[in-house]
């Protein structure tokens, strides 16, 4: 509308000669990108109606070929906002479906289990993006709590097939097994029935990495199995841990490669200590120098913070530090065990 109306103008006010009145058809032509189909029509028809006004004014315009041209380029602009609208429609209900698929395969984790604060990260790297082949999970289960976070190697849908895999086995066996091992070999199972259900010659064997961790309720000492999974930092006090495995253990569906010998490492898990797990989009970010992002002496500089604060801090640093460009999916739990509130006083 204010193109139209300075278009007007100018071919009022202007001598006839230099003719800003043929700029007419750019108006509806513009407004196809914004607006329906029948406002883009209508604007067309006042830029007819305002090239006959104008002729009325000047008589050697030009106006049967302006008024034509004004016609067709409205003609089309409809036809082209019509199409815009059925896409927008249809982008609509693809994020509607992705959303639904997103809550089922990453549901929102319960923010308190057991006594411990638990809070979540999700970054896709592709900005239309809502899953990826990043997972985690929390379950409250009769030997503590078990997280679970994971990264399978691979992008598109066959990554989100393989990963919901692997987290739907864990939400059933975490419940049931008594043993850190016992878990992990229901994964590597079915990881690798859905790797040879969804074999395709064309695409190399998928693999996750994975990690568990139990903290018994209240805190104490925290049991981990890391499967080729980045290390997982524990503050306390102001100190920075990077928990690495005393000895690896293989990745699931590597393990006919590698062997199936995992090992469990345990570690003391106070009251008031807080636990990062994350995928290695984390630390593989880079900055415009190349340089990866330095987690640990992140964590360090950040100080004491909340589970939630430490995620939003994460979230904004990773984004500055990569200049808004993430390369891979980011995924990443924070976990602390809340130190024992003040007892309470009968009156």
């Amino acid at each position: 509308m204010i193109l139209t109306a300075l278009i007007t103008g100018l071919a009022f006010a202007t001598p006839r000669e230099i003719a800003f009145s043929r700029l007419l058809p750019a108006a509806p032509a513009l407004a196809a990108a914004m607006w329906p189909v029948l406002p883009t029509i209508a604007l067309g028809a006042f830029c007819l109606l305002t090239m006959v006004g104008l002729s009325l004014v000047y008589s050697d315009l030009g106006t049967p070929y302006t008024a034509a041209a004004i016609v067709a380029v409205t003609l089309t602009a409809a036809y082209t906002s019509h199409l815009r609208l059925q896409r927008e429609e249809t982008l609509f209900q693809v994020r509607l479906v992705a959303d639904a698929a997103q809550q089922v395969l990453l549901r929102p984790l319960p923010r308190r289990v057991q006594g411990l604060d638990v809070e979540s990260l999700y970054l896709a790297a592709q900005e239309q993006a809502r899953i990826g082949g990043d997972f985690y999970e929390v379950a409250d289960t009769p030997y503590g709590v078990r997280l679970l976070i994971g990264d399978v190697r691979g992008k598109g849908l066959s990554a989100v097939g393989a990963a919901s895999a692997v987290i739907n086995c864990f939400r059933e066996n975490a419940y049931d097994q008594p043993d850190l091992r016992g878990v992990i070999h229901r994964l590597e199972t079915s990881m690798r029935r859905y790797s040879v259900a969804i074999l395709d010659p064309n695409q190399p064997e998928q693999f996750a990495t994975a990690l568990i961790a139990e903290i018994p309720g209240g805190g104490g000492d925290v049991k981990i199995l890391n499967c080729g999974h980045p290390p997982p930092l524990v503050m306390r006090n102001g100190e920075i841990r990077v928990l690495e495995p005393t000895v690896p253990s293989p990745p699931l569906n590597l393990a006919t490669l590698l062997g199936d010998g995992y090992n469990v490492d345990t570690v003391a898990f106070a009251s008031g200590d807080q636990m990062l797990l994350y995928t290695d989009g984390v630390t593989e970010t880079r900055d415009r120098a190349g340089t990866f992002f330095p987690l640990p002496e992140w964590m360090r500089q950040l100080g004491p913070a909340t589970p939630r604060e430490l995620l939003d801090r994460l979230h904004r640093d990773l984004l500055l530090y990569s200049g808004g460009r993430l390369d891979d999916d980011i995924a990443a739990v924070a976990v602390r065990c809340r130190r024992p509130g003040p007892p309470e006083h009968s009156a």
